[in-house]
């Protein structure tokens, strides 16, 4: 998800200097919302795996 993130930044940034406002304002806001489900998604399996850790070595 991240990597697509990153795409749909790149494709903005490319649209931005060459004009076209609206295709980069959307390729922005699509990155934007990919990169904020990449976060929570990252927080959501990093809370799981130190559940998971502590629950195996019995801390």
């Amino acid at each position: 998800m991240l990597k697509w993130a990153l795409i749909f930044a790149v494709v903005a940034l490319i649209a931005g200097g060459l004009g076209f406002g609206g295709i980069a304002g959307a390729a922005a806001g699509v990155a934007k919302i990919l990169f904020f489900l990449f976060v929570v998604g990252f927080l959501v399996f990093l809370v799981l795996g130190l559940m998971a850790g502590r629950k195996i070595t019995g801390n």
